[in-house]
């Protein structure tokens, strides 16, 4: 699907520290920029990256539960800030425990930036959040080019370089501990309950089949829109089935406690 103009980025920094790297050359046959959702399809987890300290790791080492992956670059000026700004302000309210029940992989598309970079991007987003947040539930990654290629185009994330900027989308995945991409959440800003219920179905049942068939009862996700709606008709429906059984049941049972009380006498 063709993403809307505020879903897609062109940054205009002129830092000096964006200008420290060379940029390389685009090479290969130029790809539309935008989403392509690839739902049902799994990423590849064997991919390596290096992490915040610089140590190599792979996507299967830290895809282990539930996961949330923000494409971004860390230098950018504009919208991959407001993103992860606004996981920094929705991942404490998450109704799960960060690291056992979901983790959140930030990574960057740029392989010119650097573990440090990373680093200090964490630290940033951690001071916001107060600190209070597990380090080892929000990674922030850096790595190669052609790895970075195999994941975005695993995820159907298409961006474009533009000097030392990007066009891309504007968008954070759902993946499932086995790397199946389970669900798209786009824009700057998350509601704790959206965020909640898709890492609830990426969860393939570990965190309770019970759990999940009350959040698939009770919430149907809406495609058009790419939110979760409140099923209000369904459970008004099921709240009057069950307050008109509790007092059927009473009158009943009210019923037979006369009739006992009057033999009695």
């Amino acid at each position: 699907p063709e993403v809307p103009p505020e879903h897609q980025h062109e940054g205009h920094g002129d830092s000096p520290e964006e200008h420290v790297h060379p940029v390389p050359t685009p090479t290969g046959p130029a790809t539309e920029i935008g989403l392509e959702e690839r739902l049902g399809e799994y990423i590849p987890l064997d991919l390596q990256f290096r992490d915040e300290t610089g140590q190599p790791v792979t996507l299967g080492e830290l895809i282990d539960t539930p996961t949330i992956i923000a494409p971004v670059y860390y230098r950018c000026p504009n919208v991959c800030n407001f993103l992860q700004s606004g996981l920094a302000q929705v991942l404490p309210k998450v109704s799960l425990q960060p690291g056992g029940e979901y983790r959140v992989l930030s990574i960057s598309f740029d392989e010119t930036e650097d573990p440090d970079l990373a680093r200090r991007s964490k630290n940033s987003y951690y001071t916001a959040m107060g600190g209070n947040y597990p380090p080892e539930a929000w990674r922030f990654l850096t790595g190669e080019a052609t790895a970075i290629r195999q994941l975005t185009d695993s995820l159907g994330y298409h961006f474009q370089r533009q000097g030392v900027d990007f066009l891309h989308p504007v968008v954070v995945a759902v993946v499932a501990p086995d790397g199946k991409i389970v669900r798209y959440l786009h824009g700057t800003r998350f509601l704790p309950m959206d965020v909640t219920l898709a890492l609830v179905e990426a969860s393939q049942g570990k965190v309770g089949s019970t759990i999940k068939r009350i959040v698939s009862f009770c919430f149907s996700y809406d495609a058009e829109n790419r939110r979760y709606v409140f099923n209000l008709l369904r459970v008004t429906a099921v709240v009057v089935l069950l307050t008109a059984g509790s007092f059927l049941a009473y009158l009943l049972l009210s019923g037979r406690k006369k009739k006992n009380d009057g033999r009695i006498n």
